[in-house]
C-alpha cells in the first residue's frame, strides 16, 4: 500500500469512465490500433488501480480495435549488461544456465509497469515469445501484430514494432514522455548513421527445449530520445495530440510520423547527440 492519501494524488477518484471520457475528447475511438506507454501514478488515484485502466483502454477501443502494450522483462535479459543492480562477474555463468524460461503466459513484467503487468494475463491477450523484449496485445489484429517475433534485431524490420508501423498504430504516451517511447528504436534500425553491433541474450523455449538464446542486435540507445520528441512536436505538431487522462498530461502521437521524422533526425544528428546528452549527465 502507498502512504500517500488519495486526496494527495487527486482532487477525485479516477474511475473506468473518466478515463474513457478522457480517451475519447483526446482522440482515441474504437477501432483504433494504439500502442500504450503508461504511468499508474501519473493518472492520480485511480479506483481499480491498474485493471481500470486496462478495462477502460478495452472498452475505449472496442474489439474492433487492436491495444497493444510493451511487457519487457529485463529481468531475463544477459546478466552482463545489468546495472541496476548488477551482479558479480563470477554470477553470471550460473544465472544463464539456471534462470528459468520466459513463458509468455506467465512471465511477469514488474519492471515496466504496473499497467503491462496486469494486461498481460487479461483474457484474450496474446503475447510474443521474446526473451527480453515481448510485446502482448488484445484485440481484432492482435495475433496479426505480435506474432511471431524475431529473435534477432527484436525491435527491427518483421517485429510487432514494425507490424505496428504498418497498422497505422498511434501512441498514446499516459502520463510517460518521449524517453520510452519504444518507436524511436524502429528508427534506429532504419536511419543510416555509423552504429555498432551487439549481442544479447535470455532464457527461452525453443522447440520444447529450455535454451540460452543468443541474439544479435543493433546497439540501440535512448539517451536522446528526449530531443528527438522536442524536435518531433516542434516540427510536426499536428502529429501529436496534447490533453490529460485523469491526472496526468497524455499524448496521443502518429506513430508512422513520428518513426519517420526520428530515422531523417538520427541520420542528421547520431552519433553527435549521443555524445552531447553523456557530456550533460
Amino acid at each position: 500500500m502507498s502512504d500517500v492519501l488519495p486526496a494527495e494524488m487527486s482532487e477525485e477518484p479516477i474511475t473506468v469512465d473518466r478515463i474513457v471520457t478522457d480517451l475519447r475528447e483526446l482522440g482515441l475511438s474504437a477501432g483504433d490500433t494504439v500502442f500504450v506507454h503508461s504511468s499508474l501514478s501519473a493518472l492520480g488515484w485511480v479506483s481499480g488501480g491498474p485493471a481500470a485502466v486496462v478495462d477502460a483502454l478495452q472498452r475505449t477501443l472496442t474489439e474492433d480495435g487492436t491495444l497493444v502494450l510493451p511487457t519487457f522483462t529485463g529481468d531475463y535479459s544477459d546478466p552482463s549488461g545489468w546495472q541496476n543492480p548488477p551482479v558479480p562477474d563470477e554470477w553470471e555463468p550460473t544465472i544463464r544456465e539456471t534462470m528459468p524460461p520466459f513463458r509468455p503466459e506467465s512471465t511477469p513484467c514488474p519492471r515496466i509497469g504496473a499497467i503491462p503487468n496486469t494486461f498481460r494475463s487479461y483474457p484474450g491477450v496474446v503475447r510474443s515469445d521474446h526473451p527480453v523484449v515481448s510485446f502482448a496485445a488484445w484485440g481484432a489484429d492482435a495475433e496479426e501484430i505480435v506474432l511471431p517475433h524475431p529473435d534477432d534485431e527484436p525491435l527491427g524490420e518483421g517485429t510487432p514494432l514494425a507490424r505496428l508501423y504498418d497498422h497505422d498504430a498511434t501512441v498514446l504516451m499516459l502520463g510517460t514522455d518521449y524517453a520510452t517511447a519504444t518507436s524511436c528504436h524502429l528508427a534506429e534500425y532504419r536511419g543510416e548513421f555509423p552504429k555498432g553491433r551487439e549481442t544479447g541474450g535470455g532464457p527461452a523455449i525453443r522447440d520444447g527445449e529450455r535454451v540460452w538464446l543468443a541474439f544479435d542486435d543493433v546497439a540501440l540507445d535512448t539517451a536522446d530520445f528526449p530531443l528527438v520528441g522536442e524536435a518531433f512536436e516542434r516540427e510536426c505538431p499536428t502529429a501529436v495530440t496534447v490533453g490529460q487522462v485523469g491526472e496526468a498530461e497524455t499524448r496521443l502521437v502518429d506513430q508512422r510520423a513520428l518513426v519517420d521524422f526520428a530515422e531523417s533526425w538520427f541520420e542528421e544528428n547520431r552519433p553527435e547527440s549521443l555524445e552531447s546528452t553523456a557530456e550533460s549527465a
